[in-house]
């Protein structure tokens, strides 16, 4: 049918004819006995060429002497004229030489069709659209939820030492006396805590907060004094709260405990802070032991640096070691500038950096947060951290596409072949 006219109705009819025919004579027939019967302006002819009636299809079956077959006309005239012509093409008797009997087998509301189309197509939008904001719905009431509840508490070594779930992942571990601490810090929002349980210190903690940094956070009375002095000859601490005078950690509100917290993982804050004492004046039960336990971290731990970190990170890097055998041959110049360009933005912020192919910043985002962020940093191939690689974070950047991972320190890990991980002492930055 030319494209000028619009289809509105198919006109279904069927034929038998008494005798061998074929569809051009069936065709013939159609034009042939309807020409002048309804006048001149409804000749199938014209109607064609005024794109009001479309290519007739005719399909013909033949038995014995037989032929049957259907015929369907596409029509783009009222309805009252289309009942018209099926009419007059009802009125055929022969075909050729021999008897046929036409009949009509129905009219077609195509634009109904079309309607019903549309419709059923709408309501599946609809549905999907529907069930698609109905998930991030729940999604985003589920995070809401998950931010809003407890964390799970668990147990680490063969001491089966209480402690949050998130020990294992987090770059930072609170060290406290008992496992209602733990409890108490989980009420608090804090997951990242584990129970030394006594003076003496299971093996299992140094493990476990090896390549992590570490807050102690104990009671405010004479025995927590005894355990800091037990912690600093196994463990190197990297900050030391204290619950206030005369209280226990389990003993904090949630928000006494967040007032302690809020700054632990700031690196500018100073190694020890005792909420509640006035600056540089311990408690009276605490004096006596001042002097001793400040030389004692003179001896173990490097003086406080108190430049510019600017000035700090220019000398480190200038101070740096040359960059491992291995990354020297495997990796490119490119990326180790990027990484040493990227470190002393980074390095003491618990942040993360993704770049992309081109050495570009795709996404900068807290430590915390750099797994839940990673498949939104489309096209990121390098990935530095200022933490620890773990197994988690590796499995993570690998579904996302990363191909080159840099790190404080990594833990045990069954790397991917496709993924570079290396240390930053590896690239030659000392760290």
């Amino acid at each position: 049918m030319p494209t000028t006219g619009i289809v509105k109705y198919h006109v279904k009819l069927k034929f038998e004819v008494d005798g061998l025919v074929e569809k051009a004579d069936i065709i013939g027939a159609i034009f042939g006995q309807t020409e002048g019967l309804l006048g001149p302006e409804m000749n199938l002819n014209e109607l064609q060429k005024v794109s009001k009636v479309g290519r007739i299809e005719v399909n013909v079956e033949t038995k014995g002497n037989m032929t049957k077959g259907d015929a369907l006309i596409p029509m783009s005239t009222d309805i009252s004229t289309a009942a018209l012509i099926a009419a007059a093409i009802e009125s055929i008797d022969k075909v050729g030489p021999f008897p046929a009997k036409f009949g009509l087998v129905g009219i077609d509301d195509i634009r109904a069709i079309k309607k019903k189309v549309i419709v059923d197509r709408a309501k599946k939008i609809v549905q999907d659209w529907a069930t698609r904001t109905i998930s991030e719905g729940d999604e985003m009431l589920k995070d809401v939820y998950d931010a809003s509840k407890p964390g799970k508490l668990t147990s680490f070594g063969k001491a089966q030492l209480a402690c949050g779930t998130g020990v294992f992942d987090s770059a930072w571990v609170i060290l406290v006396e008992g496992r209602a601490d733990v409890v108490n810090l989980l009420r608090a929002g804090y997951d990242n805590a584990i129970a030394i349980e006594g003076a003496r210190i299971d093996e299992s903690v140094t493990k476990l907060t090896e390549g992590k940094r570490v807050v102690a956070f104990l009671d405010g009375d004479r025995a927590g004094d005894l355990i800091l002095k037990e912690l600093h000859g196994v463990v190197k601490i990297d900050k030391v709260l204290r619950a206030p005078p005369g209280k226990e950690v389990e003993e904090c509100t949630p928000l006494e405990i967040s007032e302690i917290l809020k700054d632990a993982f700031s690196p500018e804050v100073p190694s020890i802070q005792q909420p509640g004492y006035p600056p540089h004046q311990p408690p009276h039960h605490q004096q006596q032991h001042h002097y001793e336990r400040r030389n004692y971290r003179r001896e173990r731990e490097p003086q406080e640096d108190y430049r510019a970190p600017n000035t700090r990170q220019q000398e480190a890097l200038q101070s740096a070691q040359q960059p491992s055998e291995e990354a020297l041959v495997e990796d490119s110049a490119e990326i180790l500038s990027a990484v040493r360009d990227v470190y002393p933005q980074i390095n003491e912020t618990l942040e993360a950096v993704v770049l992309d192919g081109s050495m570009n910043t795709l996404l900068k985002v807290p430590v915390s947060e750099v797994i839940k962020r990673l498949n939104s940093a489309e096209g990121g191939k390098l990935l530095v951290i200022d933490g620890i690689v773990t197994q988690r974070l590796v499995d993570a950047a690998d579904k996302a596409g990363i191909e080159y991972i840099v790190g404080h320190r990594m833990t045990d890990l069954k790397k991917p072949a496709d993924i570079r991980i290396r240390t930053f002492g590896d690239i030659g930055i000392s760290n």
